[in-house]
């Protein structure tokens, strides 16, 4: 589990640029920004300050009331100071600093940051009215601090070059810290969706294990059964032959523990293979269906083959892996559900014409047969094979295997009364 990160400035919180009275912590970069901005309001408040004690009026920013001088100081001082505050109350501030644009000189560094301010931290239709505000009170302005230096028409020109600049540059840098924020939000979400799928990934390659799981250690633990029964019918049997049958049972539960062994370490790993781990072995195909054969075989059950394919080993990967198991789920519940049995495989198909795997055998004397999801009632007591559970969950499967491998499956009792589990795979050209 991951903590939620805190952003290197407060305006990457999302809606930071909008919210009316968001409170965050000042950074240091704000700490450094705002000190910057206060020292230059006050330089400024004193410059205008010193300037309006000129002895020639000529060369003074404005003229007007001596006792009107002593007023600018101090309001433009307090503005200065309200300047730290900007960040809360943008608007209010902008508001209550609106009466200092009708007379005061030194104040406007000071309402530049205000208006700036607001732009930054607030829609554009409540900039342009902020501006629009001050704007209208150059008029008044100049009728209280008149310049004679210059003329009406250049000091609205300069007034509206400032403000326009200022309203600019605001839009650009609050465009800009948006740009920032959703390309942020983006990068987390494709984060939390990258994550997520990765999550999918792991929970669909476990079922993919746990499905192998069930396919191999079924096999096996069917032939443990097999012979486990075969002991237990022939008590009269051949030291030799009992010697046989344990070693065959000592095999398969040793080949069971190995395969259980493998599963489990998959499942644990949590990335790649661990180090020292032996790697995983390579899946069985349609090569080893053979191998297959003579195990079941070698357990006592009666196998016949019929194999139409051209070259095994032509056959891709994924669908020789497919047929493999097929085969190997339809030897497993034949043991089960029909043991003593002669059980035929079939085996053909070829390039672009597909892979048909199809495994029959007959149906149990005296039960309901084997049903649908394979699991099936036990056919009689006759051979080691009978009683042996099933999960119910072995031609769900097998079916699951072909449509993910886009093919065809087909089971159940045929014409014949046999039981009959086919399979179409496709087999590209």
């Amino acid at each position: 589990m991951t903590s939620a990160a805190v952003p290197e400035h407060p305006w990457l919180l999302p809606g930071a640029l909008t919210a009316p009275t968001a409170r965050v912590r000042r950074t240091p970069r704000d700490w450094f920004v705002d000190s910057l901005c206060f020292l230059a309001a006050v330089g400024w408040a004193v410059v205008a300050w010193g300037d309006s004690l000129s002895a020639e009026p000529a060369l003074a920013l404005n003229v007007g009331p001596s006792w009107l001088n002593e007023v600018d100081l101090l309001a433009s001082l307090v503005l200065c100071g309200a300047l730290w505050v900007r960040r809360r109350w943008p608007v209010g501030l902008a508001l209550a600093s609106l009466p200092l644009a009708l007379f005061s000189v030194g104040s406007g560094v000071a309402l530049l940051i205000v208006l700036f301010t607001v732009t930054l931290h607030r829609p554009f239709p409540v900039a342009a009215g902020m501006f629009g505000a001050h704007l209208l009170a150059t008029p008044i302005h100049l009728r209280l601090r008149p310049e004679p230096a210059m003329s009406l028409w250049l000091i609205v020109g300069w007034t509206l070059l400032f403000l326009g600049a200022v309203l600019a540059w605001g839009m650009f840098v609050r465009a800009r810290r948006q740009l920032v924020v959703s390309l942020r939000e983006r990068a987390h979400r494709a984060e939390a969706e990258q994550q997520l799928r990765v999550t999918q990934a792991r929970q669909l390659e476990r079922t993919r294990i746990a499905r192998e799981m069930h396919d191999v250690l079924a096999h096996r633990i069917s032939l443990l059964s097999l012979h486990a029964g075969a002991l237990e019918f022939r008590p009269d049997a051949s030291p030799q032959e009992v010697a046989r049958a344990s070693g065959v049972i000592r095999d398969s539960a040793h080949a069971a523990l190995r395969d259980l062994r493998e599963v489990i370490g998959v499942l644990r790993a949590e990335t790649g293979v661990a180090e020292g781990a032996e790697p995983e072995r390579p899946q069985p195909t349609l090569v080893d269906v053979p191998t297959l054969i003579r195990e079941s075989r070698a357990a006592g059950v009666r196998v016949s083959v019929v194999e139409e394919v051209a070259d095994r080993a032509e056959v891709p990967p994924a669908v020789g892996r497919s047929a493999y198991r097929i085969v190997q789920e339809g030897l497993t519940n034949a043991r089960k559900h029909a043991p003593g049995t002669v059980v035929d495989v079939r085996l053909a198909g070829g390039r672009g014409a597909g892979l048909t795997v199809e495994i029959r055998n007959p149906w149990p004397v005296g039960t309901a047969g084997q049903g649908a999801a394979g699991q099936g009632a036990a056919g009689p007591a006759a051979g080691s094979g009978a009683g042996i559970p099933g999960a119910g969950t072995g031609l769900v499967g097998v079916a699951e295997r072909v449509g993910l491998a886009g093919g065809r499956l087909e089971h159940g009792r045929d014409a014949a009364g046999h039981f009959r589990l086919a399979a179409w795979l496709p087999w590209p050209a």
